[in-house]
């Protein structure tokens, strides 16, 4: 993948297939310690600690299409090729942490990508998940949460191609405002 966004897809459709119903992304971008962490964060049904120990393994999955889960394995050789770790915490029955660490300025990190996609395309694939999105850049801050969008459309569905389009420019601008000029 050329994206870490892309990551964060792949892992947060594996939370809708795990029957989430409320996904937290979260990306720190710590640039004063060289460290960026990325958080992934479900209620779904979890896993086992047995199927927890084999979960990095590429030859086991639990989709029934195909015979190899590349997902996580990836993302770990991802982090790993950038000085960094990734852990994975689970309960069965109560959900799945997957934490992701990086060395912000290492030449190998991919790029962390087009966010505001990452996120529609969760929203389009099933808009009754709840999604909070946070974004942190040293000191700046961005949230990004379905459950205060819905508030506010009230009636109007989500999915409405006018909300979506204002969604994009909402997460594509309050991610500029993390920059500092």
């Amino acid at each position: 993948m050329k994206e870490l966004s892309l990551h964060i897809l792949d892992i947060a459709e594996n939370s809708i297939r795990a029957e989430a119903t409320m996904v937290e992304l979260n990306i720190i971008e710590d640039i004063k310690n060289n460290k960026l962490t990325i958080i992934i964060k479900d209620n779904g049904f979890g896993m086992d600690q047995d199927f927890l120990k084999k979960v990095l393994d590429p030859f086991i999955t639990t989709r029934t299409t195909r015979r190899v889960g590349l997902g996580l394995p990836l993302f770990k050789a991802a982090a790993e090729e950038c000085e960094g770790n990734l852990l994975i915490d689970s309960i069965k029955g109560e959900g799945t942490t997957i934490l992701a660490t990086f060395k912000y300025d290492h030449i190998d990190r991919m790029p962390i990508g087009n966010m505001a996609d990452t996120i529609i395309t969760l929203i389009l694939a099933d808009d009754k998940i709840e999604y909070t999105y946070t974004h942190i850049r040293d000191d700046e801050k961005f949230i990004f949460s379905t459950i205060e969008i819905k508030k506010v459309l009230q009636e109007l569905p989500i999915t409405n191609i006018e909300v979506i389009g204002w969604i994009k420019e909402h997460i594509n601008d309050g991610l500029k405002g993390l920059v500092k000029i």
